[in-house]
C-alpha cells in the first residue's frame, strides 16, 4: 500500500458541497459549495468582527463601570469637585493663619495698632503676578488700525443696505 500524502494546500481549495436534507423526504432544503479557505476566512472576519463589537459595547455604554480599573463618570465629578473644595479651603486657611499670625503680633505689642489691619494682612497671601497689563505703543496702534477697519466696512455695509433697498 502507498501513503498517499496530505496535501493541506490542495484541500484549502477544493470545492465542497454543503446540502440540507428533510429527513423524511430526502428533499433538498439548501445547497452551497464551498471552499476551507472559504470557512475560515468566514469565520476568522466573523471572530474579528464579534471581538469590535463587543470592544465597542464595553467601551462606549455604562457597562465599562463594571471592568476594575474604570471608574464611573459620577466618582470623576465627585473627585474633581472635591479637589476644588479642598483647594478654596486651603487658600481660606492660609489667610486665616495670617490673620491670627497678624493678631498675635499685635496682642505681643510687636505692631502698633494704628498700623494694623485685616486688609493688609489678607494682602500678604494673595499671590500676585509680575505681568505687566499695560499696553504698550504697538497694541495701541494695532487697536486704532482694527478700529478703522471695523469702521470703514460698517459704513460700506451701511450704504450697500441703502442702495439695495432702492
Amino acid at each position: 500500500m502507498a501513503k498517499k500524502k496530505f496535501n493541506f494546500r490542495k484541500n484549502l481549495f477544493i470545492k465542497n458541497r454543503l446540502v440540507i436534507l428533510n429527513e423524511n423526504t430526502f428533499e433538498e432544503i439548501f445547497s452551497f459549495k464551498l471552499t476551507l479557505m472559504n470557512v475560515f476566512v468566514t469565520f476568522t472576519l466573523g471572530g474579528i468582527f464579534l471581538i469590535l463589537i463587543t470592544t465597542f459595547i464595553i467601551a462606549f455604554t455604562p457597562l465599562r463601570e463594571f471592568i476594575p480599573g474604570y471608574s464611573s463618570s459620577e466618582l470623576k465629578k465627585n473627585a474633581t469637585e472635591l479637589a476644588i473644595k479642598s483647594d478654596s479651603l486651603e487658600t481660606a486657611l492660609k489667610k486665616n493663619e495670617a490673620y491670627i499670625h497678624g493678631i498675635q503680633k499685635v496682642l505681643r505689642g510687636e505692631l502698633d495698632y494704628a498700623k494694623f489691619n485685616k486688609d493688609s494682612i489678607l494682602a500678604e497671601t494673595d499671590e500676585h503676578s509680575d505681568v505687566n497689563m499695560t499696553a504698550s505703543e504697538v497694541e495701541l496702534k494695532l487697536r486704532e488700525e482694527v478700529a478703522k477697519a471695523e469702521k470703514d466696512s460698517g459704513e460700506k455695509t451701511r450704504s450697500k443696505n441703502k442702495s439695495d433697498k432702492k
